[in-house]
């Protein structure tokens, strides 16, 4: 809960933080380290975003945050430290049940402006120590001098092509090769190219799908965003107020389109990337296309793998299936429940996809089994926006809630996400009650700390409940567990005790395979071991694996997740490759 401070308690949340700022300048730059130590709580954290060194990771326990960055400081001559007041006046509020002062701050390096924010914890001798301190490069100031220093001029070439000409000719790559080649145009991948092309980058975006937002419009019928809105905006241009609160898919495809449109994003659709070899003296991608059924060749100096966290289909072996006359198809594949009415499906799986398939069959009229392989969490979809009260409700703009949303590192966020998690079972007993009794299997996440990051490590185990838990509660929708099945017959399923179940569809909720798969298949076996794991959390950066960031592999990226983090961490991509560009940042 967040106090709304008067004038008086105002000025002296300032006066606080200043002194604080004052102090910690003085340390970074004074001979004693011991006195940067001590103005952090002994649990502080560090996050840096590429502010003050060129790295993603935090740093946790004071004499340890301490050493790294006031070493990491003098590298990058980081200095100035003082508050933002304008994008937010210090100001109390509530994190992971702890008191603190907020502020956003802004300070000088030799990389160029910083921003970040800081959460001090008030003591009871009167002073404050810092729990979390969080740096990153300032893109839009970065950006802005950039857009100053061209001094765009009114002066027109009639000869010359015009905009759309020129959109035409510079999309086509004919004469030319993009600085940064994006595979996969979805969201992160859209997203990715905007600021790519913001800093001066060229970027091209490359997708199988015949229409831009397909990856979207094409799934099944009943899919809808799960957070709300305020949650989703994309950068520079956000969703309008006359937006739902829960996005539906095809909604969200029609917007990627004119979004691509409006940025002016180099989008090539119909076209599926082979794979690629890198020449390390040349610096350069050699990248194997085929465009509408012609090869092409590319030679960017990146390549950005946007292919999700769920891209690729997970179709596990399952001994005796082939047993099975009827139809069997992976979630990606199932479009509509209507000609399935009065017929017989099981959905093997008790994720998102899962649940809401099995929710369209049994509004289309069918009679439905869901299949529980392993326990998962269940979460009524409006407690489920407790983990975003960040961006809910009245505050400031949605710039300054991302800069605070990078400020709560690791170990911060799962205080954070367990105390919301116990809320939100608190919140769904009743019905968590009832889905045991009918046998549902229920957990909730590493230590109860909830689906996010059980999407940032897995990306998936949990459903939004919008309904389908109340229709399996209820009997509506059949549960049975996949220790129950003894076999496969020609008509559906053989049940250990001795019972059988018909069914003519078999629809596979099984997930999808993490980047690490599509690293293998794209670029062989030495660039994915070179790599290593993408996605999931590294236990000496506390960052997820290999995102956004430099990986071992000079000139490969990886970008993907939520609306939220496209719109967060595309950026930063930016920010390195055009650093690379400009002899500032080695590769590797």
């Amino acid at each position: 809960m967040l106090d709304r401070p008067d004038a008086a308690s105002e000025s002296n949340l300032r006066e606080t933080t200043e002194i604080w700022l004052a102090a910690f300048n003085a340390a970074l730059g004074g001979e004693t380290p011991a006195r940067l130590a001590e103005l952090f709580a002994p649990d502080g954290h560090w996050r840096n975003l590429l502010g003050i060194s060129w790295q993603f990771a935090t740093f946790s326990g004071r004499e340890t945050l301490a050493g790294e960055l006031r070493a990491r400081a003098r590298e990058a001559a980081a200095s100035g430290f003082r508050i933002d007041a304008l994008m937010l006046p210090p100001r109390k509020n509530v994190v992971a049940g702890r008191e603190v002062i907020e502020a956003i701050i802004r300070f000088e390096t030799v990389h160029g402006p910083g921003v970040g924010a800081i959460r001090l914890l008030p003591q009871p001798d009167g002073e404050v120590k810092a729990w979390t301190l969080s740096t990153a490069l300032d893109f839009d100031a970065i950006c802005a001098a950039r857009a100053s220093a061209q001094n765009e001029s009114h002066a027109r070439d009639f000869a010359a092509p015009d905009w759309l000409e020129q959109r035409a000719l510079d999309s086509s790559y004919d004469i030319r090769d993009p600085d940064v080649l994006i595979v996969g145009g979805g969201h992160a991948g859209i997203s990715a190219a905007v600021e790519c092309r913001r800093i001066g980058l060229s970027a091209l975006v490359v997708d199988r799908e015949q229409r831009i937002g397909d990856n979207w419009r094409l799934r099944y019928r009943g899919l809808k965003l799960h957070n709300k809105t305020p949650v989703n905006h994309l950068r520079y241009l956000p969703f309008p107020p006359t937006f739902p609160d829960y996005i539906p898919k095809d909604k969200i495809a029609n917007w990627l389109e004119s979004y691509v449109d409006i940025m002016e994003v180099d989008f090539w659709t119909r076209t599926a990337f082979e794979g690629a070899d890198y020449d390390a003296a040349a610096q350069r991608w050699t990248a194997r296309l085929s465009r509408e059924g012609g090869a092409r060749t590319l030679r960017p100096k990146h390549i950005v793998l946007a292919t999700s966290v769920s891209g690729t289909p997970n179709i596990p072996r399952i001994e005796g299936i082939e047993n099975f006359a009827g139809e069997v198809l992976h979630s990606s594949r199932f479009a509509a429940g209507r000609q399935w009415a009065g017929r017989s499906v099981a959905v093997f799986g008790t994720g998102t996809s899962a649940h809401d398939i099995c929710q369209e069959l049994h509004a289309a009229g069918a009679e439905v089994t869901m299949v529980q392989r392993s326990p998962t969490m269940i979460v009524n979809v409006e407690p489920a926006q407790l983990y975003d009260r960040l961006y809910l409700g009245d505050g400031p703009p949605i710039e300054v809630r991302d800069i605070l949303n990078t400020n709560v590192p690791l170990p911060v966020m799962k205080l954070a996400h367990k105390l919301v998690t116990d809320e939100v079972k608190r919140l769904d007993a009743p019905l968590l009650q009832r889905l045991e009794r009918v046998g549902f299997r229920l957990e909730f996440g590493e230590d109860g700390t909830g689906w996010p990051l059980k999407f940032r490590t897995r990306g998936g185990g949990y459903y939004f409940n919008v309904g389908c838990s109340e229709l399996i509660a209820d009997g509506k929708i059949r549960l049975i567990q996949a220790d129950d099945i003894e076999g496969f017959a020609a008509d559906g399923l053989r049940l250990r005790d001795g019972g059988h179940l018909a069914a003519e569809l078999f629809v596979l909720a099984t997930g999808y395979k993490g980047p690490d798969h599509l690293l293998h298949q794209l670029f062989g076996p030495e660039v994915a071991n070179r790599v290593g794991r993408v996605w999931g959390f590294d236990d000496a950066t506390q960052e997820l694996r290999n995102m956004w960031t430099r990986t071992p592999q000079p000139g490969l990226w990886f970008t993907a997740g939520a609306f939220s983090q496209a719109r967060i961490y595309s950026r930063f991509i930016a920010l390195q490759i055009a650093a690379i560009e400009a002899g500032r940042l080695g590769k590797g």
